[in-house]
């Protein structure tokens, strides 16, 4: 995995704290909470804020990619410097409970929602959404493999897909994805989508796609996972579950956001077929109804 830019740092922090361990998470909420001051500090002092070992440190700066802490220190600074934290409230504020009433369990929900697309937008890396498209639109067929709430994104992939002529099969069930996996070949693609990038079925799926051939496009909001290890492209979403909200909007808003840039990106690389293919379906579904058949 390649470290992120630093303008995109912050959204990589937050997308690493899902399937972070404990202490991880505390070395990755330090940086969250003042990259400025963190990007100041020397490995052991970062340690010591963080209340964990120098060693965990370092495997928290491999996790989001760069080769060590000095790398991770350098892009805590430009982050910084160049002002991309979004401010304090945002995906972190995400937790709601019992006493919470309904006025500000909207308005929460609702700044957890917009920063969780401001965030992605500020994670996604164009260069692989790009070559997730051309892998794409120049497949035999895509398969869209999605397993509980992260069904719902890969069902509104295939749906996409399916009406620019792109062949599409939606595998939302665990034994369904791997065998229709262990079909797949060079020229064929498989859409992994997996929030945690931890999903047994969806990881297998994704590993036995690859073990014959077949592009596997990531999508999930853990940068560091067995999903990103099995892909060919990485699609980061930002999006924070809580215990309220496992399997919640957030997590999907930031994946549904990436699901239109991947879809208008492959109807860019289709052209005019495409175009054509949107004009048919639109014309099939609301064209007259003869109601005496």
């Amino acid at each position: 995995m390649e470290a992120p830019r630093p303008a995109a740092l912050h959204a990589h922090l937050l997308a690493a704290l899902p399937s972070a361990t404990a202490s991880l998470s505390r070395v990755l909420q330090a940086m969250l909470d003042d990259p400025g001051a963190c990007a100041q500090l020397t490995v052991t002092d970062l340690a010591r804020r963080a209340a964990t070992s120098e060693a965990t440190v370092v495997r928290t700066a491999r996790a989001l990619g760069f080769a060590g802490y000095p790398q991770l220190r350098l892009a805590l600074a430009a982050s910084a410097v160049a002002g991309t934290a979004p401010p304090a409230l945002g995906l972190l504020t995400g937790t709601l409970t019992d006493a919470d009433d309904p006025a500000h369990v909207v308005a929460t929900l609702a700044a957890v929602e917009a920063e969780a697309i401001a965030a992605t937008a500020r994670t996604l890396d164009v260069a692989a959404l790009s070559a997730a498209a051309d892998a794409v639109a120049g497949a035999r067929v895509v398969d869209c493999c999605g397993i509980g709430a992260s069904a719902v994104v890969a069902l509104d992939l295939d749906h996409r897909l399916g009406r620019v002529g792109v062949v599409c099969r939606p595998r939302t069930e665990g034994h369904a994805a791997l065998v229709s996996a262990a079909g797949l070949g060079p020229g064929d693609v498989l859409v992994a989508v997996s929030h945690s990038g931890r999903t047994a079925d969806v990881v297998g799926a994704a590993r036995e796609a690859a073990a014959r051939g077949a592009t596997v496009v990531a999508l999930t909001s853990t940068a560091a996972s067995p999903l990103t290890a099995a892909a060919s492209h990485v699609l980061l979403a930002a999006g924070r579950e809580t215990a309220y909200r496992a399997g919640s909007m957030a997590s999907r808003t930031g994946s549904l956001l990436v699901v239109d840039c991947l879809y208008v990106t492959v109807v860019q690389r289709l052209g005019e077929p495409a175009r054509q293919s949107l004009e048919r379906t639109y014309r099939a579904v609301t064209g007259p109804v003869d109601r005496n058949r």
